[in-house]
């Protein structure tokens, strides 16, 4: 059997019954998670590009847009899945050399879940495919290091999410693989330097792509078989040789996955959190800080912090925002709080966050680069005007595995973003449909998603 082949095998053997209780929790915290990310980011600029470009080149209405109206499966995927990824605050996995975001995931599942008419467990089954697929492939197969982007994995996930909501055999489900790992393998330089829309649309984007080719693949088309091992596959060409033994490989993965507690990249959660405690513990406005300096681990100092990614004190856009610790530390010591009315650009542009996110200093240190992923540690010093120094030590956050966030703390974050999109009622009904998948069809779960509107401005 190719490596691809054996991949298929595992996604048709997964059933509900190899699911933990644990997993089936995470799974329903994760959902809601996203949904509540996905209504938040209804009027997010490039979503409602997307939005029209949908209208414009139309599509035959098989499957359910977030916030009403129909379109193709992988169209349902691209724009469902920029409803989830925009804002960017939903979950992450950490693994040593790359980090992901496994409910990227969730638009094309749902999309293709919803064609064939599945149940809320099939969805649960699926997604924890997708998970799994995406997860590991991080682990053993890193691409960063490589200049290329986690969406490269991430096709592989798609397809193997999709072909299980779909239900296809091994072989179609293969061919599914082999297409979707061709076909995108996606460059890092969209995280890199001046940050643009594509930052949130590269994975709805790959969604869109690798739905559309579990498509094909359930017609009957073909694909590489050795996409992973052969001659100028993924392996010879961009991760080097690894092995997963899928035969072995369980559904559990998605009990390591991380929430969001902030609306900011995932790496700078704990100092987040940390600058805020120190906020509250001691009664500050931020206007009273001179001088700000983080340590923290390599990984989340060359993404976030001014390494190898860019420098991160030139912010204008929510793009850059949201991938600047700088400014993130910065604005939330203003603010007092980090969501997605930080990054409005009025915010972001504002003197007084320009003006400290340029007194924030970042580096990295041996021991905490050491400690990560098991642990996400920083160490966080404020010089005051006054001459007071504070310091504060993170290993963790809430939300992260060692911390896992409560399904109510999830609801309260869902209710904030979802509010000003839909009544009370509404919002109450998708908790409840959250809460009690295994016993509804994903065609119920979208029918309330369709009644989400856009507010009206007047």
């Amino acid at each position: 059997m190719t490596q691809a082949q054996e991949l298929a095998a595992f996604v048709e053997r997964v059933s509900y019954d190899d699911l933990s209780g644990q997993a089936r929790e995470q799974l329903r915290i994760r959902v809601l998670d996203s949904l509540g990310c996905a209504i938040g980011a209804l009027e997010g600029e490039p979503v409602q590009m997307i939005r029209q470009h949908l209208d414009d080149f139309g599509g035959t209405g098989h499957c359910t847009l977030i916030g009403g109206g129909w379109t193709a499966p992988d169209r349902a995927a691209l724009y469902n899945g920029a409803l989830v990824r925009y804002l960017d605050y939903n979950d992450s996995y950490l693994a040593e050399g790359e980090t992901c975001h496994p409910s990227d995931n969730l638009g094309p599942v749902l999309a293709a879940a919803e064609y064939a008419g599945r149940s809320g467990t099939d969805l649960m089954t699926a997604l924890a495919v997708a998970y799994q697929v995406h997860c590991r492939l991080s682990d053993v197969a890193p691409v960063r290091a490589e200049g290329f982007d986690h969406t490269t994995q991430g096709s592989y996930a798609v397809a193997a999410g999709v072909a299980k909501a779909l239900g296809l055999d091994p072989v179609k489900t293969a061919n599914a693989i082999a297409i979707s790992g061709t076909a995108f393998n996606a460059l890092r330089v969209t995280r890199t330097g001046a940050l643009s829309h594509w930052k949130g649309l590269a994975y709805p984007n790959t969604a869109f792509g690798s739905t559309h080719a579990s498509f094909l693949a359930m017609r009957g088309v073909t694909g590489p078989p050795e996409v992973f091992e052969g001659n100028k596959g993924f392996m010879d060409s961009i991760a080097g040789p690894f092995e997963i033994d899928w035969s072995q490989e369980d559904t559990e993965r998605v009990t390591r996955t991380i929430v969001k507690k902030y609306n900011a990249e995932i790496h700078s959660q704990p100092a987040v959190e940390g600058v805020l405690e120190l906020r509250e513990r001691h009664q500050l406005t931020g206007r009273e800080v001179q001088r700000i300096q983080i340590e923290t681990f390599d990984v989340a100092y060359h993404i976030i912090g001014g390494g190898e990614e860019g420098d991160k004190t030139q912010v204008q856009s929510k793009e850059e925002a949201d991938h600047s610790l700088p400014y993130m530390v910065a604005v939330a010591l203003l603010d007092g709080q980090l969501r997605p009315e930080q990054y409005q650009p009025e915010r972001i542009t504002r003197t007084d966050v320009q003006n400290l996110l340029r007194q924030v200093e970042v580096r990295p240190t041996r021991e905490y680069s050491a400690r990560f992923p098991g642990e996400m540690p920083c160490r966080l010093g404020l010089t005051l005007k006054d001459g007071r120094e504070l310091t504060i030590e993170k290993r963790d956050y809430e939300g992260f595995h060692s911390r896992p966030m409560a399904w109510d703390t999830v609801v309260d974050k869902f209710e904030r973003l979802s509010s000003p999109y839909a009544s009370a009622p509404l919002r109450g009904e998708i908790v409840s449909a959250v809460a009690g998948l295994e016993a509804i069809s994903v065609g119920e779960l979208m029918e309330l998603l369709a009644r989400v509107q856009l507010p009206t401005h007047g």
